[in-house]
């Protein structure tokens, strides 16, 4: 298969925390296995996720993404933009989708990108990393360099909301997404497909403003888990994957428990199995380490 290539936009998120660079390495190490080239859009901007929950307004939120589709337009002319971080994409998504819709919201946009000397011509298409793992590989294509089962281990496939609402992945339902079973099947672990709370959302920037509310919905996701015997969780968001992590150390003194289960990313799954190092695939910096997965990296 030859090479694909694609503009990367990393986000905010990959720039902060060692789960989101465990991400970005992990996912370095996937796509050089799959022979995907990953180029960072030049002088890239926040997605203005941040400025929608403080209310920052509809135009500037439209125009910091639209300033990242300019860029990318002109310096990776003909390359769809792909983010890693499903709170990027969603944003993206939805400034792509505003944008092609309103003649008026564009000509402002542009007015706008003017004054940095850009603009957008709505020609590039965003994508998760996911979609570009499912619909331009495929299931089979991905398996084929798997050199390491993780026979055995038990994965609750966290997919979260913002890579299932509004847009979703194509072909999968909105009520109980596949893709990230398939994904655990494909690499030879055990997908727990009973897993209730997929696409309950993590509490998002309430971890910060309001922890009490986030914290109850991360406890009911990590105790489905564990109910459903899960020794690992494993999700496509940065953002889902720190607040489940890292606040089951105050859910455990708040209610009680004794939660430490690992949280995945797909990418490290991916590069375990496809014979990569814990190195390689980040598992060095995870706050709950995943010492299953950094034995089958170990294996030679």
């Amino acid at each position: 298969m030859a090479k694909k290539e694609y503009a990367f936009y990393p986000g905010c998120s990959s720039q902060r925390g060692a789960s989101a660079s465990n991400y970005l390495k992990s996912v370095d190490s996937m796509c050089k296995t799959l022979d995907i080239k990953l180029t960072e859009i030049p002088d890239w901007n926040c997605c203005s996720a941040s400025i929608g929950y403080a209310e920052g307004g509809e135009l500037p939120r439209h125009v910091l993404n639209a300033r990242n589709f300019a860029l990318a337009e002109q310096n990776l002319p003909g390359q769809e933009i792909v983010a890693t971080c499903a709170a990027c994409w969603l944003g993206a998504r939805e400034t792509k989708e505003r944008l092609d819709a309103s003649s008026q919201l564009m000509a402002d946009t542009n007015e706008a990108l003017k004054e940095a000397g850009l603009e957008y011509k709505g020609e590039s298409d965003i994508r998760h990393m996911v979609e570009v793992l499912i619909e331009d590989f495929g299931y089979d294509e991905l398996k084929k360099p798997v050199v390491k089962s993780l026979e055995g281990i038990k994965f609750a496939g966290y997919v979260g909301c913002q890579t299932n609402r509004p847009f979703g992945i194509v072909g999968e339902s909105f009520e109980n997404p596949m893709y990230l079973d398939k994904l655990v099947e494909m690499v030879g672990g055990e997908a727990l497909t009973g897993y209730d709370q997929k696409v309950t959302c993590c509490g998002g920037a309430l971890a910060f403003s309001e922890p009490d509310k986030a914290q109850a919905q991360i406890k009911d996701i990590v105790e489905s888990a564990y109910d459903h015997g899960a020794e690992m969780i494993v999700t496509p968001c940065p953002l889902c994957q720190a607040n489940v992590e890292i606040y089951q150390g105050a859910i455990n003194k708040k209610y009680g428990k004794k939660f430490n289960i690992p949280v995945m990313y797909y990418s490290q799954l991916m590069t375990v199995a496809y014979g990569g190092s814990a190195k390689d695939a980040g598992l060095d910096g995870q706050v709950i380490r995943a010492t299953r997965l950094e034995e089958i990296a170990a294996k030679r």
